[in-house]
């Protein structure tokens, strides 16, 4: 994985090895100026003295994940024949999680407690849900959450590297031919419920009869196989026929869960449905305004497909995986130098505003501090403890978690530290509402991604 190199006026230089920044900081020609991504600053060193190549930012959009990589590119021209071949060398590769789903969960349950606030306090207040215009180009905070994070990784590769152009894979999924392959003509225009009410749609497709104990001749309710609030959605997909009682007993427990000790009829009703469609969906939804961000910054703009990403992928030998995805967007035709780490970045947020723990009936429980900074340190700051004596002395590096009476734990890779008293913790870098992890280098076949969605 290459080190990322300032010059003494914090201006971008080209990346380093990790021997060649070790001997400058051993040196004192080098200073270390971000623990992660790992970035050293020159003393002695500016950026007019120094000789730049061009660097690309490669992007491969996801509905849970994207790849980053960063490469250097270069331009090489058959001698016999003329043809100009593009050529990348891979400096160090990025995965970043996005949190989408915990924002649409947290959104979920502000509108759960608002609504029965206005029911105890405003009982007989008129409806206000028709008088709010969403203005042109809105995405749900849970979509608009990706480009956000998209952006400010941009920015902030483009303050650590001389990056000239960003590469990103304007990916379309069909989710028609997706559910059912052999679709084609008028029949994208009649869609699954063509000629059927969605009751009676159903109770032809399963039968009349209860789903889970096969009975007939009761009334039948409209079910969800996954529960809505386990990320289950109203597609048809994800819908199906039960008794009351079968329906009471399940309640929002998942349908694997309920079925443990019927094998059998599980396998058929999952057979039955189809997956879920969302993550497709939402990288359908975000594809053209996250070109539009990224085309903000200036910077030389290449869209590529999907199919050619796979194509160079098949061609050059590369296993699947996001960031090697985002290695081969676009016009490439050679790699290097892919067989590297990967720095794993999960958005974790900044905090909640909300300071009151409840149970699950909505009743508090207990109470938050009102500040988030305890003796100059915040949880999800990365420190370095120097503990003396006692039952956990030694030196501990990791993420720490703050408490109003100055003894902290630390979570490190081993596990959690706990009751580590401030005065001991010295700040290696503040929290900037992401977590970091590296991977270790992968071979070809491992880690394969389930979806191209996802």
């Amino acid at each position: 994985m290459a080190v990322f190199v300032l010059d003494k006026r914090k201006q971008p230089l080209m990346p380093c090895s990790e021997k060649r920044a070790r001997l400058l900081l051993d040196r004192g020609r080098a200073v270390v100026h971000r623990a992660v991504p790992f970035t050293i600053r020159l003393r002695d060193r500016r950026v007019e003295d120094s000789a730049i190549q061009p660097v690309r930012l490669a992007l491969d959009p996801g509905s849970k994940v994207t790849g980053l990589a960063v490469v250097r590119e270069t331009k090489q021209a058959d001698l016999k024949t003329g043809e100009v071949r593009r050529e990348r060398a891979v400096l160090t590769l990025f995965e970043l999680s996005h949190r989408g789903e915990a924002i649409r969960k947290s959104l979920d349950q502000r509108r759960v407690f608002r609504r029965a606030r206005r029911n105890r306090k405003t009982r007989y207040r008129a409806p206000r849900f028709n008088n709010r215009r969403r203005p042109k180009g809105w995405l749900p905070p849970s979509l608009r959450h990706r480009l956000e994070t998209a952006r400010t990784w941009v920015h902030r590769f483009q303050r650590l590297a001389p990056v000239v152009a960003v590469s990103q894979e304007l990916v379309r999924f069909d989710t028609q031919a997706m559910e059912n392959p052999e679709i084609s003509g008028v029949e994208y225009q009649q869609g699954t419920l063509y000629g059927y009410e969605v009751r009676e749609y159903l109770l032809e497709k399963w039968g009349r009869k209860c789903v889970y104990c096969s009975a007939k001749g009761r009334p039948l309710e409209i079910e969800h196989i996954i529960p809505r609030s386990r990320g289950g959605t109203d597609r048809v997909s994800n819908l199906t026929v039960a008794c009351r009682s079968c329906n009471q007993a399940k309640g929002n427990r998942d349908v694997r869960d309920f079925l443990k000790s019927q094998r059998k009829r599980l396998m058929r009703i999952l057979s039955h449905a189809k997956s879920s469609l969302k993550d497709a969906a939402a990288v359908n939804s975000t594809r053209w305004a996250l070109f539009n961000v990224l085309a903000e910054t200036g910077l030389n703009m290449e869209a590529g497909t999907g199919g050619r990403t796979k194509w160079n992928r098949t061609r050059l030998g590369i296993p699947k995986t996001h960031t090697l995805d985002a290695v081969c967007v676009g016009r490439v035709d050679f790699v290097s130098g892919w067989q590297c780490p990967v720095l794993s970045i999960r958005a974790t947020g900044r905090g909640s505003y909300q300071r009151t723990r409840l149970t699950r009936h909505g009743f508090p429980r207990g109470y938050l501090m009102r500040h988030k900074r305890v003796r100059g340190f915040q949880t999800g700051d990365y420190v370095r403890a120097e503990v003396p004596t006692g039952k956990w002395s030694g030196i501990h590096v990791g993420r720490v978690a703050v408490r109003s009476s100055g003894r902290f734990n630390i979570q490190k890779p081993q596990g959690v530290v706990q009751g580590i008293h401030a005065r001991y913790c010295t700040l290696i870098q503040r929290a900037d509402g992401y977590g970091y992890a590296v991977q270790s280098k992968k071979t070809v076949g491992e880690k394969e991604v389930a979806s191209e969605a996802a």
